[in-house]
């Protein structure tokens, strides 16, 4: 499970990094703002996956909340 959520942060900044590089790159404004928007678009969705999949392992019994330990 923790491949899973590591392997889609890793997609998540991928995604904004890639935003980022097609929103500095000169090239014409429409082609670079649909590059950006679809890339911050794919962002958006990748990080709702992420979060439903975790909420869904929780629910499943695959993850577990262990919380901050009390310490007294």
């Amino acid at each position: 499970m923790k491949f899973w959520v590591i392997l889609a942060f890793v997609a998540i900044i991928g995604s904004l990094g890639s935003a980022l590089f097609f929103m500095m790159k000169s090239s014409s404004q429409t082609t670079r703002s649909k590059k950006m928007a679809l890339a911050l678009g794919l962002r958006v969705g990748l990080s709702i996956l992420l979060f439903a999949s975790i909420l869904l392992a929780w629910k499943l019994g695959y993850i577990h909340p262990s919380g901050i330990p009390v310490q007294g």
